[in-house]
């Protein structure tokens, strides 16, 4: 039985019900029991009573409610377009269909719901089972050039079997596709090659978001960390380079979603492509309709190209070796040579802003400054010159350092901006060692590394694993080597470099400060157990059997330990390492259940300014 016929039974019988029910109380039936019988109020049956009396049994057939004229109604050929569009176009929603009417002028223009509801009638809306997605947390920065997110997708085919990899960039703000350029290999290189040509094209932007692959860090090489050259290129460029959290695709969400278009839209209807360069010139068309012509959703249906603005900004600097020519030197008896490089007009200064890591480039390809990332985002003002380098913030000097600048690069900055500089705010650094005037001392910066070594000169210098990764100042007065971190003197060497020697050391300059006095040595108490050894800095000092049960007091200087008693000197112990004292008075006994250091008297020196952080594999027996 067809959906029309059953239709038509279902209201002849609801006409035989109400003719039943006029005919009932005709014959004398209270209104209200027959209500009752049929399930129905009062007043519908009064109604079925007049429409009986007024026109027989067809009179109560069930008619059209449907009003006359319908001025709000969309006209026809308007919802013939909206269908027209969905076939045409099947992954046209009902708001892209709704904005592409209202820009051919159609009046009325038909909003979304409108349009949902032609569809869903005329049956081009496919019924299917809500999904709830899950939530996340969206972002998205203030400007554009703020924020580029960078990324590599697959399947790109060749008709020759290979598949090729596509370099992806676009703007967080605007969603703008920066570049989409197709590599045959997505080398290192490759990658940091397409990125500066897009930075030569669009300027350099302010940060740049990836994924934790190769290509885009060095963080997870073994077995030791490095920079790889995508890296390097951000740091020439003062561009803070940012790492997604790894197996968290949803934070560079814009990209990926992007590619889920690309491959829709362009890589799952066409075959593969003849060559490389088809496929970069398919994908360059998409990309600059996607730029110009197509509205986005999340833009307010604003086409991307109408938001993105590029920086104003020098070109990218090209990460290449400073290319150094050695220069010989003419006979004495020749004429002297013509200059070739323009002669230096003196010392210029100009400001600029320290970027997220930390490093400010005068020439980035020439020479770079670190100053830490402490003070990225302050403003700070650089006065150069052939010889030296002053890096003032708020008119103090916070770093001096030997210029690797020549006349022309200096040349180069004043078409840059810099402006003619005044006279040196501090003294001039020193490049040599040699023999100093009397009272004289050098002072640089270094910076340990994670095995507490220092490079001075080509010269491995060990300072201790107790300043790994800190940054110290070195002060040479021509025998010996003294190591100063915030302020302290921490430690005392005999100098590397011998009387008549004059290495080149980078950073050096005359100390303006006096030396701090040497810290007192650190002392501890211990009680003497029943073998007589008893343990400081995790070393075993054996005092004697003799000296149970006794209170004695440990000097721990920085390579001997002396046990006294009473003030006289019981033992003198070599010592092996640097290990913090973790424990300063003796305990009887000490608990097992309190690890927790108790706070230390007066901090002597930088050396134990950790001494309150014992490691959590260590037991109070090891101490």
């Amino acid at each position: 039985m067809t959906q029309e016929a059953e239709g038509q039974q279902q209201g002849d019988w609801s006409t035989e019900q109400r003719d039943r029910a006029v005919l009932e109380v005709l014959d004398g039936s209270p209104i209200t029991e027959v209500a009752q019988g049929y399930g129905v109020s009062r007043q519908s049956v009064y109604t079925w009573k007049a429409k009986y009396a007024a026109g027989g049994f067809e009179g109560l057939r069930e008619v059209s409610r449907r009003p006359r004229t319908s001025p709000t109604r969309l006209p026809a050929e308007v919802e013939a377009l909206v269908c027209e569009m969905r076939r045409s176009r099947p992954r046209w929603g009902a708001r892209r269909i709704a904005y592409e009417i209202e820009q051919t002028g159609a009046e009325p223009a038909p909003s979304r719901a409108t349009v949902h509801r032609v569809l869903t009638r005329n049956g081009l809306v496919r019924p299917q089972e809500q999904q709830h997605r899950r939530k996340y947390k969206r972002w998205q920065r203030e400007t554009p050039m703020h924020l580029w997110q960078l990324d590599l997708v697959g399947g790109i085919y060749l008709a020759d079997g290979r598949e090729c990899k596509m370099l992806t960039r676009i703007d967080n703000h605007s969603r703008f596709i920066v570049v989409a350029e197709v590599l045959t290999v997505p080398s290192g290189r490759a990658v940091a090659d397409a990125f500066v040509r897009a930075m030569r094209i669009h300027r350099v932007p302010a940060e740049v978001l990836t994924d934790n692959g190769k290509q885009f860090t060095g963080r997870y090489t073994r077995p030791r960390s490095a920079e790889v050259l995508f890296e390097r290129v951000c740091r020439e460029n003062g561009i803070g380079a940012k790492l997604t959290k790894p197996y968290s695709p949803t934070t560079t969400g814009k990209i990926e979603r992007w590619h889920r278009t690309l491959r829709r839209e362009l890589l799952d209807d066409c075959g593969p492509f003849a060559s490389l360069a088809a496929a970069q010139a398919a994908i360059s068309e998409w990309v600059q309709t996607s730029n110009h012509l197509r509205p986005h959703q999340a833009l307010d249906m604003a086409t991307p190209a109408s938001l993105f603005r590029p920086n104003p900004q020098p070109e990218p600097v090209r990460v290449v070796p400073a290319q150094r020519s050695e220069t010989v030197p003419a006979p004495a008896e020749s004429a002297p040579p013509a200059l070739v490089m323009t002669p230096s007009a003196g010392a210029v200064e100009f400001d600029t802003v320290v970027p997220a890591g930390g490093q400010v480039g005068i020439i980035p390809s020439v020479q770079r400054i670190r100053l830490g990332a402490e003070r990225a985002g302050l403003r700070v003002r650089i006065w150069v010159d052939e010889n030296t380098v002053h890096v003032l913030v708020n008119g103090e000097v916070v770093k001096t350092v030997a210029s690797n600048l020549d006349a022309e690069h200096l040349h180069q900055l004043k078409l840059r901006g810099a402006r003619p500089a005044g006279p040196p705010p501090a003294l001039p650094a020193v490049d040599h060692v040699g023999n100093l005037p009397a009272g004289h001392t050098l002072e640089l910066e270094r910076t340990a590394d994670q095995d507490g070594w220092i490079t001075l000169a080509a010269q491995r210098v060990k300072i201790g694993p107790e300043l790994a990764n800190r940054r110290i100042t070195v002060r040479l007065d021509g025998r010996l080597l003294h190591a100063v971190h915030n302020g302290q003197l921490v430690k005392t060497l005999p100098s590397p470099f011998a009387a008549g020697e004059h290495p080149r050391l980078r950073g050096a300059k005359l100390a303006t400060t006096q030396l701090p006095p040497a810290p007192a040595a650190v002392t501890v108490e211990r009680k003497v157990p029943n073998d007589g050894v008893v343990m400081v800095a995790r070393q075993r000092l054996r005092v004697g059997r003799a000296h149970a049960g006794r209170i004695v007091t440990i000097y721990v200087e920085d390579t001997h330990f002396r046990v006294t008693y009473e003030g006289a000197e019981i033992s003198l112990h070599a010592r092996q390492d640097q290990h913090p004292v973790a424990r300063w008075k003796a305990k009887f006994p000490p608990p097992r259940s309190n690890r927790d250091c108790p706070a230390a008297p007066e901090p002597v020196n930088n050396l134990v300014s950790r001494i309150c952080q014992p490691s959590p594999k260590t037991s109070h027996h090891n101490r």
